[in-house]
């Protein structure tokens, strides 16, 4: 893992920027080339892949290792992704959440958790399934013994896909996969559940034909949207400096107060769960330790609050436009973290991935065309599970910047049960490799 043509954060995210600013100005063209290139393919996708393409070639990397004056290797890592998901995406579910109407949120109905739940239940068998039918090839592929056996590494992934990287930690405390390994298990994470990304973000571009092939009632979601549509002109403004910087303050002030009260929670709920006597409950309430965790649920709890005051008025002065941009730039910084030749690093390890994710995503287009739910709700309800609060409201808020908070509050459950299912999910999967 050598260092890449550029390691200066400053240029690299120089470099992100211009192909933000590439991918809109040719978006925006109404005719030509571009015009049909973007009929087929979303904006939001190629801002996706082209930092990913730069990554595979080289020119950038999400991590590298040097070699220092002293023969040691030494790792280093860009903080773009940490700052974007850190101090970005909180402000941005901030601003998009000012004009909020919770009302027109729970009219959504049940369909909303229905395919979440199904995402859910897609992860927990298709771990197993995918073992069953990679070992009727590969054997190999799928053993193992002891600590080093292939279903404990695939716990971890189990964790990740249904809740998010605190409960990714705890399946690894908790069926102690051997962390010389634990390497490959993280990178067919990344490799995979970026690519089932890039084929929901395609996706977007072509919902109002999935939904018709679906028979699906987006009544509820287009009344969410004309709510907000006819709130926004209500009260649009041309918006002058004075309004961005307090949409500003109040975007990274929430965020302020977010890192200020994640921490004492996260070490409160720490020590309570530490003090716990059975260690698979200790295990299960992990994620309540995670400051990223307490981060995206108290940004979101304010800025819900914060819509029932006159804050929300400046969506009229473009809130969730600011947020967009932000959003945009953590979209730049999750593609920069995909690296296209690692899917041939270990092509066992990936297919499982694939075939797993596969599998979820199969039962997710099987029960949408059974309840006739729109593919918002597929796709936001499989990034809920498999990509967490950092992805779950960049999908959302493709379909329409008020439906981000959907997919944070469907992502912050999926902590709260990510542990649970990846327990049972593991459980199937050491039977399966044992059949």
């Amino acid at each position: 893992m050598g260092a890449p043509l550029f390691t200066n954060d400053a240029i690299v995210f120089g470099i992100l920027m211009i192909s933000l600013g590439f991918v809109f100005y040719t978006e925006s063209k109404t005719s030509g080339f571009w015009h049909k290139f973007y009929k087929i393919v979303p904006g939001l996708f190629m801002a996706y892949f082209i930092p990913a393409i730069f990554t595979t070639l080289g020119v950038i990397s999400p991590e590298w290792e040097i070699t220092n004056t002293a023969g040691e290797v030494v790792k280093n890592e860009s903080q773009l992704y940490y700052v974007s998901s850190r101090f970005l995406l909180p402000a941005a579910l901030v601003l998009m959440t000012l004009s909020i109407d919770l009302k027109a949120i729970f009219n959504l109905g049940s369909k909303a958790l229905i395919m979440f739940f199904t995402g859910t239940v897609g992860i927990i068998i298709g771990g197993p399934l995918a073992i069953l039918l990679i070992s009727i090839f590969s054997p190999k592929t799928v053993g193992g013994s002891g600590f080093d056996a292939v279903w404990r590494g695939l716990s971890t992934l189990a964790g990740s896909w249904i809740g998010g990287g605190a409960n990714q930690t705890a399946m690894l405390e908790i069926y102690q996969y051997n962390p010389a390994k634990y390497g490959g298990m993280v990178i067919v994470d990344i490799v995979v559940a970026n690519i089932w990304m890039a084929i929901l973000l395609i996706g977007i571009g072509k919902k109002d034909k999935i939904d018709k092939w679906l028979k699906a009632d987006n009544s509820a979601i287009e009344d969410l949207k004309e709510r907000v549509s006819k709130f926004t002109l209500s009260v649009k403004k041309n918006p002058t400096l004075t309004d961005f910087m307090i949409m500003l303050a109040i975007g990274f002030g929430t965020v302020g107060f977010g890192h200020f009260t994640s921490k004492f929670l996260a070490d409160f709920f720490s020590n309570i769960v530490a003090n716990i006597s059975s260690q698979t409950w200790r295990n299960i309430f992990s994620f309540l330790g995670s400051s990223f965790f307490w981060l995206i649920s108290i940004s979101t709890i304010v800025a819900i609050l914060l819509s029932f005051t006159k804050a929300k008025n400046y969506e009229g002065a473009g809130a969730s436009k600011l947020g967009s941009v932000f959003i945009y730039i953590l979209v730049a910084t999750i593609g920069m973290k995909m690296d296209l030749n690692q899917a041939f690093e270990n092509p066992g390890l990936i297919a499982i991935g694939l075939v797993w994710m596969s599998i979820h995503a199969g039962l997710l287009i099987l029960v949408a065309k059974l309840i006739r739910a729109p593919y918002f709700f597929l796709a936001v309800g499989s990034q809920a599970n498999v990509g967490g609060a950092a992805s779950a409201p960049i999908v959302a808020q493709a379909f329409h910047p008020s439906l981000a908070t959907v997919g944070v509050l469907l992502a912050v459950f999926g902590y709260a049960i990510g542990t649970v299912g990846a327990i049972v999910c593991t459980i199937l999967m050491e039977i399966a490799s044992k059949v």
